[in-house]
């Protein structure tokens, strides 16, 4: 954050790399909920790892059941989803593992779910992950890095508030 973000007043928030991946713009993913932002803005990830891990130190307001999503609350008040493929909830648990309940604390890099890709995909569902800022409103400006490879030491979002 700059010397005027600060002295205006502005918090800056940066999301890293929930999975590693390909980094794309929401648009490319076909489910309308996401791709037409109706959740929010953000980012999606076509993942190559199956690991998801904490993009910033957060509590974790949900994870569902079947383990297919978290939502995390950071310490600056973003309210983040990450869902992991798309209609996934139908597996109902099958290939994901959850490593955290909801009210945990979590840090940058904490291991959150781990999924099984391959199956996932075998099964015939996208394992396309959007990671959406739930309360866009709150943070006015969103700046997102799309079009590359990411790992988990990438930023791929700044939201300011």
């Amino acid at each position: 954050m700059g010397f005027l973000d600060k002295l205006m007043g502005k918090t800056q928030v940066h999301i890293y790399a929930p999975i590693e991946g390909e980094c794309v713009p929401l648009s490319e993913v076909s489910d309308p909920t996401f791709g037409e932002e109706v959740l929010g803005k953000g980012v999606a990830i076509k993942p190559t790892d199956g690991k998801v891990v904490a993009p910033m130190d957060a509590e974790v307001s949900t994870v569902f059941p079947t383990g297919h999503a978290v939502a995390l609350t950071g310490e600056d008040g973003v309210e983040l989803l990450i869902h992991v493929g798309l209609d996934t909830v139908k597996l109902d648990g099958k290939y994901y593992t959850k490593h955290v309940e909801t009210g945990d604390k979590v840090k940058k890099g904490d291991l959150l779910l781990e999924v099984d890709l391959e199956s996932v995909q075998k099964e015939g569902y996208d394992t396309i992950t959007p990671v959406i800022i739930c309360n866009t409103e709150a943070f006015p400006t969103i700046k997102s890095d799309t079009g590359r490879n990411v790992t988990l030491q990438n930023v791929i979002i700044t939201a300011i508030k």
